[in-house]
């Protein structure tokens, strides 16, 4: 993925949509080792979130997915050196299969049985591997826009670099100027060029719409720790030896994959290839949204999830 998230100083939401958002309960669990921070709202079954980036706080979640917490038990939390967790002391101790890890230190922590998995973007890949690794603690799987492979992530980050290419000239001139003097992704003036593209480029079917995103600081060591330092153009680090396609086809639990039609950095394309490789899973492309589908077309998307969380029981009651 060319973009984390979190880190784009732009677009930010109005003072009056952060007024709007409020916050369920949370505190700090100690997971092997280091405090998480989580919050939890509703009751029921339940379900956690894993952020993309790698990077992306829990909030870019809020508030949105409160429509759960009518009939689930809501937990989101923010992975080691993300948002309000505990950092690192270097970015060397970044890994991805530490975020796996922690996610079932956190499941035990919360003292819960099986629970669904919901993975954002790099969080689907995290879930991915938490559902191959820990299949008994795992009831169902909702992927969103999402990779499978580091080769699949790589070939959406040549498709988001050649829209820069194409619609931002002016930017990518500058951007090789950049990199022929020996700048990486890593290096502050890469980033703050590369992330002063638009989001509505690469993130939104109606780019006015970036304005409802979430914005909280961001840990960008953890991008480039666990992608490459370079990950913007050549993915590297944890992600690009991850290959998760041979044993997709192990998962005996229900699986839900959700696209954006104008999503351009994890294109339509893969999570079609995706669905077959899953046996039995459910694939709902959703017309009028890029990557936030939940942001974009709020009420379909909720409308899947709910059925899918709870397909005889209907919408929950108000």
């Amino acid at each position: 993925m060319a973009f984390v998230v979190a880190s784009l100083p732009a677009q930010t939401p109005s003072k009056s949509t952060a007024r709007a958002i409020v916050h369920p309960p949370g505190k700090l669990a100690t997971v092997n080792g280091a405090q998480l921070w989580y919050e939890s709202e509703g009751k029921g079954d339940p379900i956690v979130l894993i952020s993309g980036g790698p990077g992306d706080a829990h909030t870019v979640f809020h508030p949105f997915f409160s429509r759960l917490a009518k009939s689930n038990r809501v937990i989101y939390y923010d992975p080691f050196g993300v948002g309000r967790s505990e950092r690192a002391k270097s970015p060397s101790e970044y890994h991805f299969s530490r975020d796996v890890d922690d996610l079932e230190g956190l499941r035990k922590a919360l003292g819960l049985g099986a629970i669904t998995l919901l993975g954002h973007s790099y969080g689907g890949m995290v879930a991915q591997a938490y559902a191959l690794k820990y299949p008994e603690s795992v009831k169902r799987l909702i992927l969103i826009d999402t990779f499978y492979s580091g080769a699949m992530w790589q070939a959406n980050n040549e498709n988001a670099n050649r829209e820069i290419r194409n619609q931002y000239p002016e930017a990518w001139d500058k951007l090789q100027a950049l990199r022929a003097s020996g700048v990486r992704s890593s290096a502050p003036a890469h980033q703050e060029l590369y992330y002063g593209i638009p989001l509505g480029l690469f993130y939104f079917y109606d780019a006015s719409k970036a304005e409802r995103l979430p914005k909280d600081p961001s840990n960008t060591d953890v991008y480039y720790a666990i992608c490459g330092e370079d990950a913007d153009f050549e993915i590297g680090g944890d992600i690009a030896e991850l290959d998760f396609r041979p044993d997709l086809r192990k998962l005996k639990i229900p699986v839900l994959l959700l696209a954006g039609r104008f999503d351009r950095i994890s294109m339509p394309a893969y999570a079609a290839a995706l669905e077959k490789l899953i046996p039995g899973a459910e694939f709902v492309v959703f017309e009028k949204s890029g990557h936030f589908p939940y942001i974009e077309e709020p009420d379909a998307t909720f409308g899947v999830l709910q059925e899918f969380l709870h397909p005889s029981s209907g919408p929950p009651s108000r």
